[in-house]
């Protein structure tokens, strides 16, 4: 599951790649939203592109809620532990899911980022658990990966996401081992189509199983700070590569 991401670009910057303006409302028009290690845990606000308004980028919450429910209210809310964070969602439930299917046909979103982290299970166990160490993923051409997701608008106006998954290729099977899922990730020939108002079940179903390759990525062991609760895991190099002596790197 996709619960760590990075997003280091300025705004400007992604404007121009994507072609597209920031909408910012009553937030501070010097807003800049730069994390190298964004923790969906913490719901933070990151930029999306919203199918309503394809044309802008808008800062969101992470963690989708229902319409009827209050942004302002997310730390009560994400205390159950049913909602389970509202990070992920798994794209087979996305037609009938009590949140998704109001968000599927005109709440689609692109999350633009540098790269994400999955965490990966060596067969050594420390104190009867796996050993695991966290991975990260970006494209081998260093653009920014377009994540696919769905969001929703609070009665008080907050929009939140929840990035969408499915179950893993080849490549993310190796790393995340024991869930086996994968963010689905639209390539960027693709991005009009996704937010595209006309797009029935058949088609976002098609751009869900048909995303971006596996031969697009590139991905590397990093240092388990990242999992850390008294380290700073927000800093710039927490993606230097790691290499650790029980993991057989076969890809």
């Amino acid at each position: 599951m996709c619960y760590s991401t990075r997003q280091t670009r300025e705004r400007k910057e992604l404007e121009k790649l994507l072609s597209v303006k920031a909408m910012l409302g009553e937030v501070d028009d010097d807003l800049e939203l730069i994390y190298f290690h964004a923790n969906g845990w913490s719901h933070p606000l990151m930029w999306i592109i919203p199918q309503e308004q394809s044309s802008n980028i808008t800062p969101a919450m992470w963690g989708i809620m229902p319409s009827k429910s209050k942004g302002e209210d997310y730390k009560g809310y994400f205390k159950n532990p049913k909602t389970y964070g509202g990070l992920n969602a798994k794209s087979e439930k996305l037609f009938d899911h009590f949140i998704y299917r109001y968000s599927w046909e005109h709440k689609r979103c692109i999350i633009p980022v540098d790269g994400f982290y999955e965490p990966h299970a060596t067969p050594v166990k420390v104190k009867g658990k796996p050993f695991k160490v966290p991975f990260y993923f970006k494209r081998k051409n260093d653009d920014p990966i377009n994540l696919a997701g769905i969001y929703t608008t609070t009665e008080d106006g907050w929009n939140t996401f929840t990035i969408l998954t499915k179950d893993a290729t080849p490549l993310f099977e190796k790393v995340h081992n024991e869930k086996k899922r994968r963010p689905v990730i639209i390539d960027d020939e693709n991005i009009d189509s996704w937010l595209m108002d006309d797009m029935d079940m058949d088609d976002v179903q098609q751009m869900i199983e048909d995303d971006l390759w596996d031969s697009e990525f590139v991905t590397y062991p990093i240092t388990k700070d990242l999992y850390s609760r008294t380290i700073d895991s927000n800093r710039e190099e927490i993606i230097e590569r790691v290499d650790y002596e029980e993991i057989e790197m076969e890809w």
